[in-house]
């Protein structure tokens, strides 16, 4: 692993890497239909219940992780699924709160506690500074700082991203680390300088040969699935 000691500031992605969202998010629709085929107030077709019936939706569908486009992303989702007027604009902008209501991974808060006892521990992700609030309040999870993209008027992998959050600390970036379960973000950070830590979280399907690359090339440390998360990193950072 490259050099720790002169670390300061662990930067973290959030969706994906702290917090599960994509069950979540599935879950929350599930229900949310459930609900609506109940609401004896909606006038609903009896193809349209069928098919809100029979729907299941998927985890690994790719929802967009920013809060102004969730709403569209769920709009898309039930138009490809022939589900239109199964919710209320104000139902659908409901649902859009459910990447405010996130849940941590189960070793994320007790690992973040553990490396704050070290470092700061800052988010670092697309989503606004509102909704990292929220995830932060909600799953109770102990950042000693909240950074979003919104500050530096860009989204990862920007490289102004990286740069103006090691900048907010008065920090070159060799005492900054990424720590992400998403490679391009890591990619990106390392070109920068920072040090780089992967945490699988089922999050990419990857092939032996990318896994082997990102480990050569700019993955300094890879925490793989097996292990307990955020614990594990505090323990190859030497915290107990």
């Amino acid at each position: 692993m490259a050099n720790t000691s002169i670390l300061k500031v662990l930067f973290f992605d959030v969706f994906g890497t702290v917090v599960e969202w994509r069950h979540c998010v599935a879950n929350s629709l599930r229900e949310a239909a459930e609900c609506a085929l109940r609401d004896p107030r909606k006038t609903l077709s009896s193809a349209l219940r069928a098919r809100a019936t029979a729907i299941t939706f998927d985890p690994t569908q790719a929802f967009v992780s920013v809060d102004e486009h969730h709403f569209h992303s769920i709009q898309k989702l039930l138009h490809e699924q022939n589900l239109k007027g199964l919710f209320t604009e104000d139902e659908l902008w409901e649902l859009v709160l459910t990447w405010h209501r996130l849940e941590p991974w189960p070793d994320s808060v007790n690992g973040l506690e553990l490396l704050n006892r070290r470092f700061r521990t800052c988010t670092l992700s697309n989503g606004n500074v509102s909704l990292l609030k929220d995830l932060q309040r909600h799953g109770s999870l102990p950042f000693t700082d909240i950074v979003s993209a919104q500050h530096f008027g860009a989204y990862k992998p920007s490289p102004q991203v990286y740069t103006g959050a090691a900048k907010r600390f008065g920090l070159d970036p060799r005492n900054c680390a990424m720590v992400a379960a998403h490679l391009y973000d890591l990619k990106a950070a390392k070109a920068l300088g920072f040090v780089t830590i992967y945490v699988e979280r089922n999050e990419e399907s990857l092939t032996p040969q990318e896994i082997a690359q990102a480990k050569e090339q700019y993955v300094d440390e890879w925490v793989d699935g097996a292990t307990d998360g955020l614990i594990e990193v505090a323990r190859r950072l030497g915290i107990f």
